[in-house]
């Protein structure tokens, strides 16, 4: 039996589980992360002694503001682009989130009201569309920002959220970050965060991980394959919304998750962004195109 979709997608080992198979033969496009990304596993394996000390992420600060290209007392480093989610929303209770959005904001938050700070994810997860220059927010998650721009940040003068984790591929690291205005109000966010929150680990492999970053060639890699996929989709007579991130909505696909998911190729179900019947697909490295399309073969889309 198909299990069925987690909140957040990433339900990879759980289908291999349920198929009988290796977690590594699953093709998991339920959660979008850079299918370029450098393999983190080495740079992982090569600061393993770090595992040994209390973590100080003061190196990792200094090395992603010079990339983000803002002062070191605005950013936290943050356990994945979920706890600085959380810490916005610890001194934040109360915002306002229109869908559909990412379900994370409104699941932190206590309270939401018409008149509240406004959470906005750029480009929207999970249309994958990117925010006209003159709108606004208070809170920005950026996750998907890089791969979509080929830059770190808007710089909006707001709460900006990311990760990581996105950019470099490495769910399991566990590293996102928060920009505050000004360092007043970091002080602030930072009150609700435990102490040695981010692990040594990450913490160690990040001035080399922004080293490697080439976010212009890794933007104009991942349009070009979701052009592919797109015209794959379009070719089993699904209708993709446009999109500028590395994932493609599809909002009317009744079936087609099971149907991908007996083949060991997994999408993200979109009920928990408030569309249910849809599906969003992470654009895929080239390599693993074909199977994608090999999967999708016999799938009859039925009104």
């Amino acid at each position: 039996m198909i299990p069925a979709p987690g909140p957040h997608g990433g339900d990879g080992h759980r289908l291999a589980r349920a198929l009988g198979i290796a977690p590594d033969a699953v093709l998991d496009l339920s959660f979008s992360v850079n299918p370029f990304a450098p393999d983190v596993a080495e740079l992982v394996a090569a600061h393993a002694g770090a595992t040994r000390a209390y973590p100080d992420p003061s190196d990792a600060i200094g090395a992603l503001a010079d990339a983000l290209d803002v002062e070191a007392d605005r950013l936290l480093l943050t356990n994945g682009g979920a706890e600085a989610i959380a810490l916005v929303a610890a001194e934040w209770p109360v915002g306002r989130v229109e869908g559909p959005e990412f379900s994370l904001y409104e699941r932190h938050l206590r309270a939401c009201a018409p008149d509240a700070r406004v959470w906005r994810s750029n480009p929207n997860n999970p249309t994958g569309r990117l925010a006209c220059i003159g709108e606004r927010a208070d809170v920005w998650d950026e996750s998907f920002y890089p791969l979509a721009t080929g830059s770190w940040t808007r710089g909006d003068d707001a709460v900006i959220v990311g990760s990581l984790t996105k950019v470099f591929a490495c769910p399991g690291v566990r590293v996102g970050y928060l920009i505050a205005p000004d360092a007043d109000r970091a002080r602030r966010f930072a009150r609700h965060q435990p102490e040695w929150s981010v692990n040594a680990l990450a913490c160690a492999i990040v001035p080399e991980l922004v080293k490697l970053a080439d976010l212009p060639g890794w933007r104009d890699a991942i349009a070009s394959t979701r052009r592919e996929l797109a015209a794959a989709l379009w070719s089993a007579g699904l209708r993709p919304d446009p999109s500028d991130a590395n994932y493609l909505l599809v909002r009317d696909a009744p079936g087609l998750r099971d149907h991908l998911a007996r083949r060991a190729v997994l999408v993200r179900d979109t009920a928990s962004f408030g569309l249910p019947g849809g599906v969003r697909i992470a654009v895929p490295h080239p390599n693993d195109l074909d199977r994608f399309v090999n999967a999708l073969e016999g799938y009859v889309w039925t009104p």
